[in-house]
């Protein structure tokens, strides 16, 4: 069952923002750059325990060391945000450890996408967290051009998120909706059908990204979601930019056509190329689990949110 949304507090500028690594280890220069570029942002920006490790076959750490830095970010009272320094390969095995208490007892904006979003949306789910799936530290503040800054510091201080064109969105099926914003990487979405952990996206206004899937996999993949019923009562779709998700030799629009095809039989708006996850430049900002408006029925495509992501002054921390 669904829980209340949580929102964390809002994060002044200097706040400590916490990199963990919940999944696949990751590059260590492009860990060192993702944190120089918070702290250029203003952050205090701090690495936790295991954030270089190593574990085999693929990991940062063991499933006990990336639940310890996960637990404690959110613990620790001097940490007002947290971000991942990537995705990867491993979050799975932290499900069941989770604790849930603790991360409702002390919630604060925690910013990732790919192989986490089986985390965030069950954290969603289970404790209400508002999930900010956005950029990561060696997967987007790593390079130059790799985050939208207006929509990061949006969802950290209040402001309302909003995306358009210059993002972008672009309309598949004209029309407008609203309703709570929820989604992430459609493969892990998909991955967690059939577990205690699947997401509960019915009823919602559902984004949907991944990269490197061709079309007949994406097709496979939301056929697979309708025949498990999660897109009942659905109130719109915005697929992401989906890079490398088109065939070679084969016209780009494959992938606009596959989508409205498996989807004919949902009459609601679709917008597709939104820059959020796995993205070419330019990582937004999308806080999941609060209420959106996707308004796709002018020549300015726009998902607009109509509350903020946190609540309260900002603090330091």
């Amino acid at each position: 069952m669904a829980s209340a949304v949580l929102k964390p507090p809002a994060v002044a500028p200097g706040a400590r923002i916490a990199v963990v690594a919940p999944a696949s280890s990751a590059n260590p220069q492009r860990i060192a750059r993702g944190i120089e570029a918070l702290r250029a942002l203003g952050y205090d920006a701090v690495a936790a325990e295991h954030l270089y490790g190593r574990h085999p076959p693929f990991f940062s750490g063991a499933v006990e060391d990336r639940l310890a830095d996960l637990h404690r970010a959110f613990a620790d009272p001097e940490v007002a945000a947290i971000v991942c320094a990537r995705g990867g390969y491993g979050s799975n095995y932290l499900l069941a450890g989770l604790d849930l208490d603790l991360i409702r007892a002390h919630p604060k904006p925690f910013f990732a996408y790919s192989d986490m979003t089986v985390v965030q949306t069950w954290l969603l789910d289970r404790t209400g967290l508002v999930a900010f799936h956005g950029p990561m530290a060696a997967a987007d503040f790593c390079v130059g051009s790799g985050v939208h800054l207006p929509s990061f510091q949006a969802a950290l201080s209040g402001g309302l998120v909003q995306a358009g064109a210059g993002q972008g969105i672009r309309t598949l099926r004209p029309g407008r909706a609203r309703g709570r914003l929820c989604g992430g990487c459609l493969s892990l979405l998909a991955s967690a059908l059939g577990t205690p952990y699947a997401p509960q996206l019915e009823g919602k206004l559902l984004f949907l990204e991944d990269q490197g899937e061709k079309p007949y996999r994406i097709d496979r993949l939301l056929r697979q979601m309708i025949l498990a019923g999660k897109f009942e009562g659905v109130r719109g779709f915005v697929f992401g930019e989906m890079p490398g998700c088109e065939s070679n030799g084969v016209s780009p629009v494959l992938l606009d056509r596959v989508i409205l095809d498996v989807l004919r039989d949902f009459d609601v708006p679709v917008a597709i190329g939104l820059r959020s996850g796995h993205v070419s430049a330019g990582n937004v900002t999308l806080p999941l689990g609060i209420e959106a408006e996707l308004i796709l029925d002018n020549d300015e495509p726009l998902l607009r949110y109509l509350e903020p992501a946190v609540f309260g002054p900002s603090h330091a921390g």
